[in-house]
């Protein structure tokens, strides 16, 4: 059991080099003097946080609940691809690896089909399918930019039948499966549609992503646990403000579809894999890393704060940046959100390390 901890660790790790290689390239982008071997690393930003980091992290968790050793593989695979784009490998090397990632990933996805058929785990399933498309597509030579679409069914789906599975509990009527089956698939339907016809297929997707912020604001069980206090409290503050972002996202896919940088293109991206997925991600923290480490996490209240810096940072950035043409607000904005990441990290890891030295001291020395 220490053996398969420590693996654990190993793998968090390999995620969260490819977390601050990520937020080494968002500082490239936005202009603030780097070393001049962390320069490359703007061009790969996007691939380091949603494989390199996200990928790992979120491979790991299903590995753990999965229960079976090869499994892991897909984490491994994945965070190697982030130490190969590091290293300056051949771009075909961490790609190879980043496709064997979502293989293992996809295949994780039959074993849980087999062990139980749900609608939650088949939502999830397109969504590691989603991944292995971005992956193959990027082999076959398209930009990071042009499989945008692909890497956010990866996360959006996979996060949405997430909180579908829980929100069972709250015994959804067939009107709201029904209300939820269409919107992913819109979703899914447009993402499909954008490697033949970009723009189009971006709008359609925008629609079915205000769909899908729509459903989970409204049937997410963090209606009710908002209500509560402590972490009840922040787990669903953080949820439901991942919503607003995810409609933001779908509404800007929606009114300005595939277009090829700029604010707008800034504000589309964000919206999506800040707002939304890192939003989530700090709401699930306190829940997914126990259960992946074996170290519970406690609640404390300084979270509200990395929580916030992401929020406030997002405004600044796509609102008075992106929307209202400040450059300074857009660098500000950003900036704040490489802090709140680096914030969450570091909160994070500090209260598992207290955690554990606690225990530690808590288990009684041996009798002489």
């Amino acid at each position: 059991m220490a053996g398969l901890t420590t693996s654990r660790y190993g793998l968090l790790t390999l995620g969260g080099i490819g977390l601050l290689a990520g937020l080494t390239g968002a500082l490239v982008l936005l202009g603030v003097p780097m070393p001049a071997p962390a320069r490359g690393l703007g061009a790969d930003h996007g691939v380091l946080m949603t494989l390199g980091f996200l990928g790992t992290l979120i491979s790991l968790e299903r590995a753990v609940a999965l229960g079976r050793g090869w499994g892991y593989l897909a984490p491994l695979l994945t965070g190697a691809g982030g130490l190969a784009i590091i290293s300056d490998a051949p771009a075909l090397l961490a790609l190879t690896l980043f496709t064997g990632g979502a293989a293992a990933f996809v295949a994780m996805y039959v074993a849980f089909d087999r062990i139980e058929r749900s609608l939650h785990t088949s939502v999830q399933a397109v969504g590691a399918l989603a991944w292995l498309g971005a992956a193959i597509l990027l082999l076959g030579g398209r930009s990071a930019a042009e499989v945008v679409p692909w890497l956010a069914a990866f996360l959006v789906l996979t996060i949405a039948g997430e909180r579908l599975e829980l929100s069972r509990l709250a015994q959804l009527t067939n009107r709201a499966r029904i209300g939820f089956v269409a919107g992913a698939a819109l979703f899914c339907i447009g993402v499909a549609m954008s490697v033949t016809s970009a723009d189009v297929g971006m709008r359609v997707a925008g629609i079915g992503l205000v769909a899908l912020a729509v459903w989970l604001a409204r049937n997410d069980v963090a209606r009710r646990t908002v209500r509560m206090e402590g972490m009840p409290r922040f787990v669903a503050l953080g949820l439901l403000s991942g919503y607003a972002w995810l409609a933001v996202g779908g509404a800007c896919w929606l009114l300005f579809g595939a277009t090829p940088g700029g604010p707008a293109y800034d504000a589309m991206l964000h919206a999506i894999f800040l707002g939304f997925v890192m939003s989530m991600v700090f709401g699930h923290a306190p829940i997914i890393l126990p259960a992946v480490l074996g170290t519970p996490l406690p609640y404390r209240p300084r979270f509200y704060l990395h929580l916030a810096l992401l929020h406030v940072g997002l405004l600044l950035r796509i609102v008075a940046g992106d929307l209202l043409g400040s450059e300074v607000a857009w660098r500000a904005g950003g900036i704040l959100n490489v802090a709140a990441l680096l914030l969450f990290a570091t909160s994070s890891a500090v209260a598992i390390a207290l955690e554990r030295r606690a225990s530690l001291r808590a288990v009684p020395a041996p009798s002489s």
